[in-house]
């Protein structure tokens, strides 16, 4: 039987590390700020996740140290498109780019070796019930996230700084400070979403693992219109599809074919998307 409880459990732990980040998307869309360097800081949080772990032997140590490693990372995006007032789009180009680099050089400086590091000594994520307590905490952080963006002060000057930076500065509210501190937060979900995916999807590190899904991040953040249960949702549809691509190639599929799945999925969801903005907008154009 193709659909199973296997396949949703595997569904679940696919959907972790993109949902984690594209949470921190979602919190940066609504600061005005268009994060695509999503891919990126995951990377970072893989490799400091996988290092760090290593290096003490303890997996919460390095789930830490990728958060912190990631959130630092964002600082470039922070600094380049807030402070200096540079295009976000091309900063987050540029640290995609960037942490593959870095991170494959770091792979051979710190532990001597290329493409791939693996050790049995290699401490990974515990499981409980099946799952990651960081697969747990994605789950908390949309319910909380939910709250804080539509309830609480903080998610509503977030909001009036993403909108009207110019507005809410006259309502004493900084709009330089929120974004910042929505590009921090979104470094640490980052981090974290990396973490598990080298902590607790598998343990250990490989050149570009995060292998195209902070790119997905993105575009969930964009299907879910930067809205937690959106973002949930239109992440789990990618997860879906990544544990449907695995289940194929187990029936034999060819593993390029399956790999690509999530991706088929990603165009398919841009392309509905797409068609229905522009239905929407045609009679408003033809009335005028």
């Amino acid at each position: 039987m193709f659909l199973d409880s296997d396949l949703l459990m595997s569904a679940l732990r696919a959907l972790t590390p993109i949902l984690l980040a594209a949470l921190g998307g979602a919190i940066c869309e609504r600061a005005g700020v268009f994060n695509i360097g999503l891919e990126g800081m995951m990377l970072m949080g893989c490799f400091t996740a996988v290092a760090t772990s290593w290096f003490t032997g303890s997996a919460w140590l390095g789930v830490l140290a990728a958060a912190l490693a990631a959130a630092a990372y964002s600082l470039v995006l922070a600094v380049g498109a807030v402070t200096l007032r540079g295009d976000a789009v091309v900063l987050g180009v540029a640290m995609n780019l960037l942490a593959v680099g870095l991170t494959g050089f770091l792979l051979r400086t710190v532990f001597g070796v290329q493409g791939t590091f693996d050790d049995p000594s290699l401490a990974g994520l515990p499981l409980v019930g099946g799952f990651t307590p960081l697969t747990y905490l994605s789950w908390a952080a949309v319910a909380v996230a939910a709250v804080l963006l539509s309830r609480h002060v903080w998610g509503l000057r977030l909001r009036g700084v993403g909108e009207s930076p110019d507005a809410a500065a006259t309502l004493g509210v900084s709009p330089v400070r929120y974004k910042y501190g929505a590009i921090l937060v979104s470094g640490v979900l980052c981090g974290l979403a990396g973490a598990q995916l080298a902590l607790g999807n598998v343990t250990l590190f490989t050149e570009n693992m995060t292998a195209g899904r902070g790119w997905i991040a993105v575009v969930a953040v964009m299907l879910g219109r930067a809205a937690p249960v959106g973002v949930l949702l239109a992440a789990l549809l990618f997860g879906l599809a990544e544990a449907a691509g695995f289940r194929l190639q187990g029936l034999g599929l060819p593993q390029q074919a399956t790999d690509a799945a999530p991706y088929v999925v990603t165009l398919g969801a841009l392309f509905l998307t797409t068609a229905r903005r522009r239905r929407r907008i045609r009679p408003s154009g033809a009335a005028s």
